[in-house]
């Protein structure tokens, strides 16, 4: 639930039109309601895989003439204290209020961080 509060955050925060949260599990009633009426998709566990059989589907129907290229996300920085991943944050106060950077997604256990680029 507090990984789809941050996505929610970060949805507002840099005025996206929506965002997608897939997990290969199934989501509580809770995290359900949260998203209600908010620009989000919880994709679960049973929606993924129905998702990945008709890609597949479709492959096998239409061979596509092009080769299939593989484009991966860029990946998030490692914490430089604890080498947990990073996530994008806004600071909120002091001389950098406003201003975004690389927080350690393990705070408030690390407060490790990183200037954003």
């Amino acid at each position: 639930m507090k990984e789809i509060r941050e996505l929610y955050g970060i949805v507002a925060a840099e005025r996206v039109d929506r965002g997608i949260f897939i997990t290969s599990g199934i989501y509580t009633a809770e995290a359900m309601a949260f998203a209600e009426g908010k620009p989000l998709d919880l994709i679960d566990g049973p929606a993924l895989h129905n998702l990945v059989r008709e890609v597949q589907k479709d492959r096998l129907a239409e061979p596509s003439p092009l080769p299939v290229r593989v484009v991966t996300a860029p990946s998030s920085p490692v914490c430089p204290r604890c080498g947990g991943s990073m996530v994008r944050r806004i600071a909120k106060r002091g001389s950098n209020a406003g201003g975004r950077f690389w927080g350690c997604s393990n705070f408030p256990k690390c407060s490790g961080v990183l200037e954003s680029v």
